[in-house]
C-alpha cells in the first residue's frame, strides 16, 4: 500500500517542477511513511511520485519502478495478489525482474499483453505507468474502486495532475482549492455522483476503468475505457433450474481463495472484526488457513444498541483469535479526532463510524500490525443490506403472494427501526429518471432524498439561484450506465447501482481506504476479488435472499465457522451512535457546532446561509422524534464536516 501522485504536461515542465512534485508527496506521506520516489522528465512533461508503505519486499520494492530496458516506468498504490505465479510464468518466458515486489508484475503484464493486462491484475490498486516508446501515461484503478485516483485537467487542456488523494492534487500551483456547488449539495444529502469529488474540476477514475493520457500538438488527447464491471446476467440468460448446493460450494471456494491470497504478505496480516458474519466468516476462514491465532480488532461502542462487541467477542473466543478490543466515547468519536477524519477522507459523512474506523486503523498500527483483511464488500455481492432486501420484497417477488411479501417487509421494519432515517426511508419515494432507468426507485436512495428536502433550504440565496434548475437526484442516475440493468432482476439492478454510488463513494472511502491510510495501514477486502464476484452474480436472486433471509448462499458457505447466533442473525448495519443519543455526544457535538457551523464561518464558505442553519440546528435540539433525529443528525454531520473541509483546504 502506498500512495501515487505526479502530473503529465503536453508541454516541457518548468523548474520548479521537482518542488511541485515533492510537495504533493508531502500531503500523502502518512499513506506511505516509509520511502519517497520520484521519477522526472521534464522535456517529456512527466513527473511521477510515489510514498511507499512497506509491505512486500521490504528493503528492494522502492519506487518507481523502471523497467530494466527503460521503457516504462510504473508507480502502484495497493497490492497484486497471485503475482508469485505470474512472476514465475514470465520468467520462464525470458522476462527478468528488478525487485521482488508484487507491483511489478505490471510491468511484465503489460510487455507481454499491452493494454489487455488488466484482465491478469488481481487485487486492490490505483496506478500509473508511463510508456516512453508510446510518450503515453496510462491511469489504471480496480475493478470496485477500493483503491482512489482523483484527475485534474488544466482549462487549456495542457496538463493533467493526479492523486491517491485530492489534497496531493490541490498542492499543485496550478489548481484552485474550491469546493464545487453542486457537489456541495450532493455532499449535504450523502449521495455523492459516481466521479465526483467535493472540489471544482477534480474528478475519480471510474472503478474498472484505465486512462490514457497521450500528447497531441501542445494539448492531452484523454480517453477513458473500461475493462471490467459488476456485470449480473440478464433474466433470460439464467438458467431455470440450479443446484443451490453447487453456489454455495463455488462460493465458498472462491472466497477461501481470496482470503488465502490476501495473506501473502511479508508482514503479519490482522482481520477487523465486527458482529456481522462478514468479518466473523473472514476471521474464521483465515484461522483455519493460519493453523495459528489470528490478530483480532474490535470497535465498541458505549451504547447497548449499537455495540456489537459481544457477538465479536465469541466469535473470536470460538476461533481462540488474539482479539483487541477498543472502547470508544463521545470524547473519542468528536473533537479533533472527528476533524482529522474529514481531512483524510475529503467529503462529509452521515455517521462519526469513519471517526471510529479511523482510531482503530490507529490501534492496528501501534500495535505492530500494517495490514488487515476485512469483510467489506459482502452486503454488495450478497444483497445484504436492508435497502436491497426491501426492493427484493417490493419488486423481486411477484411469484409470492401480497400477504407474504407484507409480512416480510414488517419484518424488515421492525428489526430496522434504529436506523430509520438514515439508512430506509419511512415512506416509499419515487423519482423519474431512476423509475426510467430501472423501473423504480431503490430504496437505498430514497432516505437521501428525504435529506436533500431538508438539506436545499439551507443554501444561500445565491447558490440556490445558481443551482435552481439543478437536480442531484437525476444526475446521479444519469451517471449510471443504463445498458447494465436492461433484462436485470429487480435485485440485481437494486446491488449495482448501490455498488456505483454509495460503495465506491462511502464505504470504500471513509468506511474504508481513508481512515485506514490515515494511520499507514492496508486494509483487504477479501469480498471484492472480482474472482469472488464473478460467482456472486451467477448466484440467482432467490439464492442471496431467500425467504427473509439476506445473503443466504453465504451464510450457508461459511457456516461451519459461525457460531449459531450469528448465522441466524439478521444483517445489522454497522453505525456509531448519533449524536442525539446521550448528552455527552450532544455536548461534544455541540463544541463542534460552535467553532464550525457559527454566523461567520457559515458566511465565509458561502454554500449555506447562516440565518438557515441557525434555524435549523434551533429545530434539532427541539426534535424529539427518534426518526426525525436520526435524518437531522445526518445532515447536521454533512453541514460539520462541509464547512470542515472548508476551512482545511479552501480557507485554511
Amino acid at each position: 500500500m502506498c500512495g501515487i501522485a505526479g502530473f503529465f504536461s503536453a508541454r516541457p515542465l518548468p523548474e520548479r517542477a521537482p518542488a511541485t512534485l515533492a510537495d504533493q508527496l508531502v500531503t500523502i506521506r502518512h499513506r506511505g511513511p516509509d520511502a519517497t520516489g520520484d521519477y522526472l522528465d521534464r522535456d517529456r512533461g512527466v513527473a511521477l511520485g510515489h510514498t511507499r508503505l512497506s509491505i512486500n519486499d521490504l528493503e528492494g520494492g522502492k519506487q518507481p519502478i523502471v523497467a530494466r530496458d527503460g521503457g516504462c516506468v510504473l508507480t502502484i498504490n495497493g497490492e497484486f495478489y497471485d503475482f508469485k505465479r505470474h512472476r514465475s510464468t514470465l520468467m520462464a518466458e525470458g522476462d527478468r525482474f528488478a525487485t521482488k515486489s508484487d507491483s511489478e508484475i505490471a510491468l511484465g503484464l503489460y510487455r507481454k499483453m499491452g493494454l489487455d493486462f488488466t484482465r491478469e491484475l488481481r487485487g486492490e490498486f490505483a496506478f500509473t505507468l508511463y510508456d516512453r516508446e508510446r510518450d503515453e501515461l496510462i491511469l489504471v484503478r480496480d475493478r470496485f474502486g477500493v483503491r482512489p485516483l482523483f484527475t485534474w485537467v488544466s482549462p487549456d487542456g495542457a496538463t493533467l495532475v493526479y492523486g491517491s488523494e485530492v489534497k496531493a492534487i490541490l498542492a499543485h500551483p496550478d489548481v484552485d482549492a474550491k469546493l464545487d456547488p453542486k457537489a456541495a449539495l450532493h455532499q449535504l444529502m450523502q449521495t455523492i455522483a459516481p466521479g465526483m469529488s467535493a472540489f471544482s474540476g477534480v474528478s475519480s477514475l471510474a472503478p474498472g476503468h484505465l486512462m490514457r493520457v497521450r500528447r497531441r500538438e501542445g494539448r492531452l488527447e484523454i480517453s477513458t475505457h473500461r475493462y471490467w464491471d459488476f456485470d449480473f446476467p440478464r433474466e433470460a440468460d439464467r438458467p431455470t433450474k440450479f443446484d443451490e448446493q453447487a453456489h454455495v460450494e463455488r462460493v465458498r471456494e472462491e472466497l477461501i481463495r481470496a482470503i488465502v491470497l490476501r495473506l501473502e504478505a511479508d508482514v503479519p496480516v490482522g482481520c477487523y472484526l465486527s458482529g456481522g458474519i462478514d468479518s466473523c466468516c473472514i476471521l474464521g476462514l483465515a484461522s483455519g488457513a493460519m493453523q495459528s491465532p489470528v490478530k483480532a480488532y474490535t470497535i465498541s461502542f458505549d451504547d447497548d444498541a449499537y455495540d456489537e462487541a459481544p457477538i465479536a467477542r465469541e466469535m473470536a473466543e470460538s476461533m481462540q483469535a488474539d482479539q483487541e478490543v477498543i472502547h470508544l466515547r463521545a470524547e473519542d468519536l468528536y473533537g479533533e479526532n472527528y476533524i482529522n477524519t474529514v481531512w483524510h477522507c475529503e467529503r462529509t459523512f452521515y455517521n462519526t463510524l469513519g471517526v471510529a474506523k479511523n482510531l482503530m486503523s490507529r490501534r492496528v498500527w501501534d500495535s505492530g500490525y500494517r495490514c488487515v483483511i476485512t469483510g467489506e464488500g459482502a452486503d454488495e455481492l450478497f444483497a445484504g443490506y436492508p435497502a436491497l432486501k426491501r426492493d427484493m420484497f417490493l419488486h423481486g417477488l411477484s411469484h409470492e403472494p401480497p400477504e407474504v411479501r407484507a409480512e416480510y417487509q414488517a419484518a424488515l421494519d421492525k428489526t430496522n427501526s434504529l436506523f430509520k432515517g438514515a439508512i430506509l426511508a419511512e415512506n416509499q419515494r419515487h423519482h423519474d429518471a431512476w423509475e426510467s432507468l430501472c423501473g423504480f426507485t431503490p430504496s437505498w436512495i430514497q432516505p437521501w432524498m428525504d435529506t436533500l428536502d431538508l438539506a436545499r433550504p439551507l443554501l444561500h440565496d445565491e447558490v440556490a439561484h445558481e443551482l435552481r434548475d439543478y437536480d442531484p437526484i437525476a444526475e446521479i442516475a444519469g451517471r449510471i450506465d443504463g445498458s447494465m440493468l436492461v433484462g436485470r432482476h429487480p435485485l440485481d439492478i437494486a446491488q449495482y447501482t448501490w455498488s456505483k454510488c454509495q460503495l465506491e463513494g462511502q464505504i470504500l472511502n471513509w468506511g474504508g481506504d481513508r481512515v485506514d491510510m490515515a494511520n499507514s495501514m492496508e486494509s483487504r477486502p477479501a469480498f471484492l476479488d472480482h474472482h469472488l464476484a464473478a460467482a456472486a452474480v451467477d448466484v440467482p436472486p432467490s439464492l442471496r435472499i431467500k425467504g427473509n433471509i439476506e445473503k443466504h448462499v453465504l451464510r450457508e458457505a461459511v457456516k461451519g465457522v459461525l457460531p449459531e447466533v450469528l448465522y441466524k442473525r439478521e444483517k445489522f448495519a454497522f453505525m456509531a451512535p448519533p449524536a442525539h443519543t446521550d448528552k455527552a455526544k450532544q455536548d461534544r457535538v455541540g463544541e463542534l457546532i460552535a467553532g464550525y457551523l457559527n454566523n461567520d464561518t457559515v458566511k465565509d464558505a458561502g454554500i449555506c446561509s447562516p440565518e438557515r442553519v441557525a434555524a435549523f440546528l434551533n429545530d434539532y435540539r427541539a426534535d424529539t422524534d427518534p426518526t426525525s433525529l436520526v435524518r437531522k443528525d445526518t445532515l447536521l454531520n454533512h453541514l460539520l464536516t462541509l464547512h470542515i473541509l472548508h476551512r482545511q483546504f479552501v480557507r485554511p
